[in-house]
């Protein structure tokens, strides 16, 4: 489908990789991979157009679309958040407006029987085919859908832009982009502002919806569930695995032992060769044979050695004071800004050495309780710091401290104390600062280097309670398991607010869920977490009858406010005749949409049923009918679409009308 041909991109004389080759195949799930630095976002820009290589091309088929999805974009804050997602079925107004010019063009024009006109019926049937290929008809039923999805409410949806976060703004750019549908999706770290049931939700899309993808991640769990071919790009050069993420470590494991065995024996003959011109060098009898050595010693071909990962550095915690034996206690502790309740009544205590999760929603409080604990905000109820506790808090606001008139050799140099302290070159390469990188200031340095540098810094201070809120946003695999295995041996206690299960995964015993204005604690890991909320959705749905529907969870339903002024409003006496019939009224209304949506499943599915015996037959077909299977499929696709939401607002009415 796209055909990358000789592709080398260079920057200031330096290749970053040269002659590459491969192809990207209709329904292709890639994982494009290597250390930061060796080309991955350069390699997206050129797919998507928006940057060229120095040499070679990359060919795409002339209707082919493809989305990209940047780490960082410019957005704009003038429309309500559906108006703005709406904005994605741009290319739909463009030919309905069209098929108005056509139709109004056929309908002044006489000349039945010209060219001319005939070109204008092909036109205006090319156009109408497309329509039916787009689904024009359930865009409104797609907005709401991805939208909720990726964690809004409906109540957000008449909001402006401008009120949301930069990370809730980049999932408004990522719900136009899915809903696009494009060819090829090109993501670069898309998980980066979701939390862990969006992560979970954007995985089932790109696997079930999407077309091909190409995306570059440093979630682990992400990228494993989603891709099944990987791409690594490691010293200019391209390795293509037809394999997922974690077989690609096993495979790459090997070839570098490969590389590395072939490396030794062939720096031995070269060692042998220029012992044996070096040890004849001046001999006539053997003058032949040292110019012979001295050619083929010319045309040997060095092997190179893919980039050792340097995941094996220890980086140690200095060791942590004793702090008493619960660093946190909280009672009752509650946050309301203005109307809207946050959280209340949130009691548990902390012991020491434990390792904790704070997990959930964006916007449902787990930055808004560190910040509590940290005393940066006001708070009700009781709130307590143990005996001797020594916090280290991390937080994305911490790069802003850093002094930005010394380099960052001098940063980590101010703060190392012992033994460390001749090992910082090594921690910061580690941490993506090896060489001359090492010498830079601090005012040159990049948004995402300041945030990894400002976490070394917080890492090297003897503390006895760590607080890391989103650490690993910035960190690519490698990095992140650094500090995975450093925060393992740390002897202190640790509060991880994450939505990377792969990086909590085997470092917290216990997770507090936010949701619904509460906090809930979960015994175990994250995956005994995760496991959790499956079976008590399975339990919920043996609760209900089998005619009813699986409720859904308060956050998809009602928002935080709404959902207060919900459960504080006054029990409802009997209802009027007159207000029973409204809402009898309406429940139907949202019954018959279901129904309406499964009939119309239904015969869709006869019919595509009905065209695959045909297809299958082995008899000679005509080629248009592959393409109206197609389209059956599509139309599938977008009636299953219309049945979820439908579904979705029937379950919304029956919970909030109980």
């Amino acid at each position: 489908m796209i055909s990358i041909q000789n592709l080398s991109v260079e920057f200031n004389c330096n290749p970053l990789f040269e002659n590459v080759n491969y192809v990207i195949n209709k329904k292709d799930r890639i994982a494009l991979v290597g250390k930061n630095g060796a080309g991955k976002s350069t390699m997206l820009k050129i797919i998507a157009g928006i940057q060229k290589p120095t040499h070679g091309s990359v060919a795409l088929p002339k209707d082919i679309v493809v989305g990209y999805l940047p780490q960082q974009m410019n957005i704009t804050d003038t429309k309500t958040l559906i108006d703005e997602t709406k904005e994605a079925f741009n290319h739909i107004k463009v030919l309905h407006d069209e098929i108005d010019a056509i139709n109004l063009e056929l309908s002044e024009r006489e000349d039945y029987e010209s060219d001319e006109y005939h070109k204008l019926i092909d036109k205006l049937t090319h156009c109408n085919e497309l329509l039916t290929m787009y689904g024009s008809e359930n865009c409104d039923a797609e907005a709401e859908k991805t939208l909720m999805g990726l964690g809004f409410v409906r109540e957000d949806f008449d909001r402006p832009t401008s009120e949301f976060s930069g990370g809730w703004r980049m999932r408004v750019e990522l719900a136009k982009l899915l809903l696009r549908k494009p060819d090829v999706l090109l993501l670069d770290e898309p998980t980066n502002h979701l939390d862990i049931e969006s992560i979970q939700w954007l995985e089932n899309f790109l696997k079930t919806k999407a077309n091909a993808v190409v995306l570059v991640s440093h979630d682990r769990a992400f990228i494993d569930n989603v891709t099944t071919r990987t791409i690594e790009i490691s010293c200019g050069k391209i390795y293509d695995y037809n394999v997922n993420y974690s077989k690609f470590v096993e495979l790459r494991k090997e070839r570098v032992e490969q590389q590395m065995r072939a490396y030794m024996n062939q720096q031995k003959q070269i060692q042998d060769t220029e012992d044996f011109i070096e040890r004849f060098r001046y001999k006539a009898t053997k003058s032949v044979q040292v110019q012979s050595r001295i050619k083929q010693l010319e045309k040997i071909e060095r092997i190179e050695v893919d980039e050792v990962d340097n995941s094996h550095i220890n980086l140690k915690f200095p060791p942590a004071p004793r702090s008493g034996d619960y660093p946190l206690i909280l009672e009752n502790v509650g946050k309301r800004y203005g109307e809207h309740q946050v959280f209340s009544g949130v009691t548990f205590t902390i012991k020491r050495g434990e390792k904790v999760a704070f997990v959930g929603k964006n916007g449902e409080g787990k930055s808004t309780l560190v910040k509590c604990i940290m005393n940066e905000i006001p708070f009700d109820g009781m709130l307590k710091i143990g005996h001797n506790v020594k916090i280290g808090y991390f937080a994305q606001n911490q790069a802003q401290l850093l002094d930005t008139e010394i380099t960052v050799f001098d940063t980590i140099d101010r703060v190392a104390v012992g033994d460390i302290r001749t090992k910082i070159r090594d921690i910061l390469g580690a941490f993506m600062f090896g060489g001359e990188a090492s010498d830079k200031k601090v005012k040159v340095l990049s948004g995402g280097e300041k945030t990894r540098l400002a976490m070394i810094k917080m890492l090297l201070e003897p503390v006895n309670l760590l607080i890391l809120d989103e650490p690993t946003n910035h960190l690519d695999m490698r990095t992140k398991d650094v500090l995975k295995d450093a925060i393992k041996d740390f002897n202190g206690t640790v509060i991880v607010v994450s939505h990377d299960r792969e990086f909590l995964d085997g470092l917290v015993e216990k997770v507090y869920e936010f949701g619904g204005g509460k906090v809930r604690e979960h015994l175990g890991g994250i995956y005994d977490f995760l496991a959790t909320k499956k079976l008590e959705s399975l339990r919920e749905l043996e609760l209900q009858g089998s005619n009813e529907q699986v409720k859904t969870k308060p956050a998809l339903s009602k928002s935080p406010t709404a959902a207060a002024k919900f459960d504080d409003a006054p029990k409802q006496g009997k209802l009027s005749y007159a207000e029973q019939k409204a809402r009898e009224k309406v429940l139907r209304k949202a019954q018959k949409k279901v129904e309406e949506s499964e009939k119309a499943i239904s015969a869709i599915e006869n019919e595509i049923k009905d065209l695959e015996s045909i297809l299958s037959s082995g008899d000679v077909v005509n080629p248009e009918l592959y393409n109206k299977h197609a389209e059956l499929q599509k139309r599938l696709e977008n009636a299953m679409s219309v049945w979820e939401l439908a579904c979705m607002e029937l379950e919304e009415y029956k919970e909030e009308n109980k």
